[in-house]
């Protein structure tokens, strides 16, 4: 899948990890992680799906920004748009299935044989009460960014010793998700994108990519409108070439606002989002 997203594995590599993470040592040397679960393909195939879409934006910067401060991504936010867009917009999205599953099928025969597409598409985009960020659906995702960014807000004005903040967890999971985590590694520690220092203050970039992910991609289709018929028939091109033309190789030579008043014509909008998830799961769930 990622490779006929365009990562380029001769200029990366992927591993197994616990969170998967992204990491760059170069534009020649961009490197993925992946979570692994035995007894559901789900947890590796959108986990190695967003990790790739990071990992293609930075593979996607222009050579010539080798070496100086713009030869990475704009922003978190931007940043989370391109994985965002890839694992849910593109890799959850029923076009590109109708066209891979049955391959996916043919390779796990004896699990997928006797499950239908329309079963298969439900169950990839079931919205559900979850306590891990990575695993939420793309309706209840924004309510675990809600919970970390509210925390780390209380954590950085004085608000919240850190000693308290796993009870604080549990007590805004419960609240806000209705479910407690049974111990902090399925519950504050979960993250390694709390703020220390270089590391972290990034929790409100994942909400701002999910919205900029359906904007872009209405100017992606409006501009290059082949691209859903092209997903439809497995082709990835077109999109990954206007995603490259319009956002990867221009590195961070602009602001986050810059840059989406560049594509979209205006500012950060989030009509086109709210707009995506009624339309997607109206019909899913026959709303």
């Amino acid at each position: 899948m990622i490779k006929r997203f365009g990562y380029d594995f001769t200029r990366g590599r992927q591993d197994k990890t616990h969170h998967p993470f992204t990491t760059k040592f170069s534009i020649g040397d961009v490197r993925i992680t992946t979570r692994v679960n035995k007894h559901d393909l789900r947890e590796a195939l959108f986990a190695t799906m967003h990790e790739a879409g990071h990992a293609v934006y930075e593979q996607g910067v222009s050579p010539d920004f080798e070496g100086t401060p713009l030869a990475q991504g704009t922003s978190a936010g931007v940043h989370e748009s391109q994985s965002r867009l890839w694992e849910n917009v593109v890799g959850r999205s029923r076009p590109v299935w109708e066209h891979l599953y049955p391959r996916l099928q043919a390779i796990f025969l004896d699990q997928l044989g006797g499950v239908s597409l329309d079963a298969f598409y439900r169950a990839i985009n079931k919205v559900e009460r979850s306590l891990i960020r990575v695993e939420a659906d793309e309706v209840t995702y924004n309510l675990h960014i809600m919970v970390r960014f509210n925390l780390e807000l209380d954590l950085l004005e004085g608000r919240l010793p850190v000693r308290d903040l796993p009870e604080a967890w549990r007590t805004r999971y419960h609240a806000h998700l209705g479910v407690t985590p049974p111990d902090s590694r399925d519950g504050a520690m979960q993250d390694v994108h709390w703020f220390a220092g270089r590391i972290g203050g990034m929790f409100q970039g994942y909400t701002l990519g999910n919205i900029l992910a359906a904007q872009f991609y209405d100017c992606a289709v409006r501009a290059r409108p082949e691209v859903p018929g092209e997903l439809a028939v497995g082709e990835f091109g077109t999109l990954r070439t206007w995603l490259t033309e319009q956002i990867y190789r221009h590195g961070r030579k602009f602001t986050m606002a810059e840059l989406v008043e560049r594509i979209t014509g205006g500012p950060l909008r989030i009509e086109p989002y709210v707009a995506y998830l009624r339309r997607k799961y109206g019909e899913l769930y026959q709303l």
